[in-house]
């Protein structure tokens, strides 16, 4: 079984940055070969792709934070991180990691940003 577990949310006005981080752990994990993403959920909203990185290092991002997120990750470290420049209060919502490799997928339990002045 695999746990996640965010960390990096926060309130930051508008024009900051954040850096989130998502840890992964379990047994018999081999995290290099899961792909990885970010999403996020706004009040009343759906839950939408932010961004993902494949095992193989490919990257995709949404439309909406195209040149302002960056998602990188540290197999060593069984990490992915997002990375959240030039933030804007549209950007407030619970965000999410994801691993997912075939049939299995795997939430973590989501942190918090708000972006306000």
């Amino acid at each position: 079984q695999v746990q996640l577990v965010e960390s990096g949310g926060g309130l930051v006005q508008p024009g900051g940055s954040l850096r989130l981080s998502c840890a992964a752990s379990g047994s018999a994990f081999i995290f290099s070969i899961y792909k990885t993403g970010w999403y996020r959920q706004a009040p009343g909203k759906q839950r939408e792709l932010v961004a993902t990185a494949t095992s193989g290092g490919t990257t995709n991002y949404a439309d909406s934070v195209k040149g302002r997120f960056t998602i990188s990750r540290d197999n060593a470290k069984n990490t992915v991180y997002l990375q959240m420049n030039s933030l804007k209060p549209e950007d407030t919502a619970v965000y999410y990691c994801n691993i997912n490799r075939a049939t299995m997928s795997a939430w973590g339990q989501g942190t918090q940003v708000t972006v306000s002045s």
